[in-house]
């Protein structure tokens, strides 16, 4: 089944044109002008990535961001973010609410596939997968979830993503360009410290104190290791 894509974006020229790029690219795409219309779609369908701008008529494309991160029907939705602001603070704060990845206007069309294929192919289950045990933490690479004592931690599919790569290469310091090597997705940008931020992110899920994490370290000025061992840590 081709994957069903929703575009929230008001720009009716691009939109235009990315409808037919993705869909000469075999994927299915619906489109919506507003937020409105963005919320009543996702309300009455279910899509497997979503590209939504920031600037809206009727409202900020980061406060959608956050309900649907609240939403556990859509917390693990793939959700590539546009934008037309330069500030990277713009950038950094959609990647706090969740955003997976983000994507400045204008853009080359193949860039946008490349990055959407990306986040889809993160985003499939791999049956030959193991659960991942780390001391009480536990990682379901089939069912994407990460469980610490059984309770199931609020993360995004790229988050999650991020996650299983320090997690597999336990006890292994790696820089954020192997991370980003190994998440097979875009290169990363020089001084982008997106993944400090979504390694924030992971850590207030996961750690007990994310202020003195026990679960992912950093390493000055190489990168973050995943500790091995994780059972002493305070509950």
């Amino acid at each position: 089944m081709n994957a069903h894509v929703l575009m929230i974006d008001d720009d009716a020229r691009l939109t235009a044109m990315v409808r037919d790029y993705l869909q000469a690219s075999g994927f299915v795409v619906s489109v919506a002008g507003d937020l409105a219309r963005g919320r009543a779609a996702l309300q009455r369908e279910s899509f497997d990535a979503l590209i939504l701008d920031l600037m809206l008529p009727d409202g900020d494309g980061l406060d959608l961001t956050r309900e649907l991160r609240a939403d556990p029907r859509c917390r693990s939705l793939p959700l590539l973010m546009l934008t037309a602001r330069g500030e990277p603070m713009d950038r950094i704060l959609g990647l706090e609410l969740g955003a997976d990845d983000y994507l400045p206007k204008p853009f080359e069309p193949r860039e946008l596939l490349a990055r959407l294929k990306a986040l889809l192919r993160r985003a499939a289950p791999h049956d030959d997968e193991a659960l991942l045990r780390f001391g009480r933490l536990e990682i379901d690479v089939n069912a994407r979830q990460v469980r610490v004592d059984g309770q199931v931690c609020d993360l995004t599919s790229y988050q999650f993503d991020i996650l299983l790569v320090l997690a597999q290469g336990a006890g292994r310091v790696m820089s954020r360009d192997q991370i980003m090597d190994a998440l097979k997705g875009h290169p990363m940008e020089a001084f982008d410290r997106s993944i400090d931020v979504h390694v924030s992110r992971i850590r207030a899920s996961i750690e007990a104190d994310p202020k003195s994490p026990r679960r992912i370290l950093t390493v000055r000025g190489a990168g973050y290791v995943f500790a091995r061992k994780q059972d002493a840590e305070a509950a």
